[in-house]
């Protein structure tokens, strides 16, 4: 059996302009075998254009995963949501760099970046097609909110975790 022990290092750091082009080829890899899987506008809105990754790279932190030939291999982007709320969007890892452990560095190193900037929660949201990364997030410690928004007419799952638990309400009990 292989562990990601014994894979090449990665380093990851913030994307810049010039990561534009390897981002969306990290993006549009990751996600084309579930193209027929999504409508046209939520496919576009997971695999970006350059214009809605430029935005993305302004409105969020966005992160590269290099291998040691300095090629882009996966990508994540987080922001805070709120003072103590973060939101993750975007991660996506090349196929082949998939099972490597790629993708729970990227997962850690986006949290640790908003839980310096003060996050108690975190949210992502995947859809019903993505059901491995539903496993992934889940043995991460991600849960289901139970928010169910539209996503260009795909239902879009909201996950969530908690590094400090909410305190319960007045009157309630703290056992769930």
């Amino acid at each position: 059996m292989t562990t990601p022990a014994q894979f090449p290092p990665i380093s990851i750091r913030s994307a810049s302009n010039e990561d534009v082009p390897g981002i969306l080829a990290c993006l549009r890899s990751a996600f084309e075998p579930y193209r027929n899987l999504y409508t046209p506008g939520a496919f576009l809105d997971t695999v970006l254009t350059s214009e809605t990754l430029n935005q993305r790279l302004v409105d969020m932190q966005v992160c590269v995963a290099l291998n040691p030939a300095g090629q882009l291999v996966g990508t994540i982007a987080g922001n805070l949501s709120s003072p103590t709320e973060g939101h993750l969007r975007g991660m996506a890892v090349l196929q082949a760099w998939q099972g490597r452990g790629l993708a729970a560095q990227l997962l850690e190193h986006a949290e640790a970046v908003l839980r310096r900037q003060g996050c108690a929660r975190i949210t992502l949201d995947t859809t019903e097609p993505l059901r491995r990364a539903m496993r992934f997030y889940e043995k991460h410690g991600f849960r289901r909110s139970g928010k169910v928004t539209n996503f260009f007419g795909m239902p879009l799952i909201e996950y969530e975790k908690w590094f400090v638990q909410p305190s319960p309400a007045p009157g309630q009990s703290d056992f769930r």
